[in-house]
């Protein structure tokens, strides 16, 4: 969920040149996922093996389409973008989203009720077996701020997850070192058996962002 302004932003010089440099980049394109991104939630579900063929998987903040691709591929037979398809993708984003064979794509913010609802009758009753949250919220620069912003939205997607997760179901959210870090990771610890921080390869050195993943309920 990454809501835009239209003021025009000055391109970073230095951050263009990694970028077109970058190996995941060029990875990305070589392997038509939408975004590096998608190396960040392989990375995670391939040493803690966490998608698997048959699964439901709700994919949070999904736009532009790149950890929705990978799931895809997951859940296929083949490990194939298009074709059979062996499980469920729901995705939701505030933004629009490209379609992908075999994703029910919802448009809406994650923090209304409405779209709440939405999801859940897509959901349909269904124990889900996999979250992924890539959701931020826009970024103000004031500290205090973002930090209240980026907590309510893990912690509504920790709600979520307790009201459809599987027993032994996974949460898997992004959020950023710094103010209120230490009280999320807390969160978690509070309500799943099983709580790992993970900070991928293909996340950016420089970046504050990392992950965590919440395994089976408590």
């Amino acid at each position: 969920m990454k809501a835009s302004n239209n003021k025009p932003k000055k391109v970073n010089k230095a951050w263009l040149h990694d970028h077109v440099n970058d190996p995941y980049v060029k990875q990305a394109q070589k392997d038509g996922y939408r975004a590096r991104a998608a190396y960040k939630l392989k990375e995670i579900d391939e040493q803690l093996g966490l998608i698997r063929p048959g699964h439901i998987v709700v994919d949070l903040g999904s736009a532009p389409g790149a950890w929705s691709q990978y799931v895809r591929r997951r859940l296929s037979p083949e490990g194939a973008a298009a074709g059979t398809l062996n499980g469920t993708i729901i995705s939701l984003d505030i933004l629009p989203m490209e379609p992908i064979e075999g994703v029910t794509f919802l448009q809406g913010d994650f923090r209304e009720e409405s779209v709440l609802e939405q999801l859940q009758e897509a959901v349909q009753g269904r124990p889900v077996d996999v979250v992924v949250s890539d959701m931020a919220p826009n970024l103000s620069g004031i500290a205090s701020a973002d930090a209240a912003r980026i907590s309510h939205l893990i912690e509504l997607a920790v709600d979520f997850a307790r009201a459809h997760l599987k027993p032994d179901g996974t949460l898997v959210v992004k959020l950023f070192h710094g103010s209120g870090y230490a009280e999320l990771v807390q969160l978690f610890k509070q309500h799943f058996k099983t709580v790992k921080p993970f900070k991928p390869k293909a996340s950016r050195d420089r970046s504050a962002e990392t992950f965590l993943v919440g395994i089976g309920l408590k």
